[in-house]
């Protein structure tokens, strides 16, 4: 599967200039709402997240999912694992399960993303299920963007990566997007004012 191209048939990779959450300025940015917008295109993506995971034999009771931008993705690779999904949602700097969700003591989790790019959302899920007993077995997510090393991947994983490195994350794609401090950003430079166009105010 060409994960770029499915993007780019989406309207999901999107060039111009863009505010990221760390608070860089990149000429690139992924907008996987685009992707899962398709029912039948979000059931191949992570179907084929789900071939790579049944190949390596992680055993797996539960996907977890960061609200909001991993929950689609979540729900899906859940169903297609046939296995129980859930999410959890923001709370003072982490994260908690809500909305009458639990985990069993010794569960064993999968945390998914849309995207990874340092792992720090899907860090703050995983201590939320580890708070609460449950045991993560993987990171998951459909385009990583090059911090983390992911199964299968060329990259290593960088300094940024906030993911433990003792546990395998499975991704369809590496991107890897140059990035740039407002100070040092060229389009800035150029008179072009960054958007943010992700989910998060």
């Amino acid at each position: 599967m060409n994960v770029e191209q499915v993007y780019r048939d989406a309207n999901a990779l999107l060039d111009g200039h863009f505010l990221l959450a760390s608070g860089n300025h990149s000429r690139r940015y992924l907008q996987s709402a685009k992707v899962m917008e398709y029912p039948q295109k979000a059931a191949e993506l992570t179907d084929a997240l789900s071939t790579m995971i049944r190949e390596a034999d992680i055993e797996v009771d539960t996907v977890c999912a960061p609200a909001l931008g991993g929950v689609l993705t979540g729900y899906e690779l859940a169903r297609s694992l046939n296995v129980r999904s859930i999410f959890v949602e923001k709370k003072e700097g982490g994260m908690e399960l809500r909305r009458g969700f639990d985990i069993a003591k010794g569960e064993k989790v999968i945390i998914c993303e849309d995207i990874i790019t340092t792992g720090g959302s899907a860090l703050k899920a995983a201590k939320a299920i580890e708070a609460l007993g449950g045991e993560v077995v993987a990171f998951a997510s459909l385009a990583n963007r090059g911090f983390c090393k992911r199964v299968g991947g060329q990259s290593e994983a960088k300094p940024e990566c906030a993911l433990p490195q003792d546990i395998p994350l499975f991704s369809l794609d590496d991107f890897t997007f140059e990035m740039y401090t407002p100070e040092e950003c060229p389009m800035c430079k150029e008179g072009s004012i960054a958007i943010k166009p992700g989910s998060k105010s």
